[in-house]
């Protein structure tokens, strides 16, 4: 993941990693990173999950924007099977 994540942000171009292993990814040191306590396989949360996907990925986004320490990981802090999404406008 980081080494590239890093070869892209070297050309100009942002980026963020999803993860689910946080111990990895504070080895790693990539640019940025959002972790999610959730089951391998299932990084943006349950299949077919539209409203809970879209909320993962806007999560990331915002990230993107603003991250500003290399190497910081954002944690939103859902739990799996415990938080309710709703839709966003």
């Amino acid at each position: 993941m980081g080494l590239l994540q890093r070869a892209i942000e070297a050309e100009g171009i942002p980026t963020i990693g999803i993860t689910l292993l946080k111990e990895v990814t504070q080895k790693v040191k990539p640019p940025r990173a959002l972790y999610l306590r959730y089951p391998f396989g299932h990084p943006m949360r349950e299949a077919f999950q539209v409203d809970q996907q879209r909320t993962i990925l806007l999560d990331a986004l915002k990230a993107v924007e603003t991250i500003t320490e290399p190497g910081t990981i954002r944690e939103p802090g859902y739990r799996w099977r415990r938080h309710r999404f709703r839709l966003r406008p």
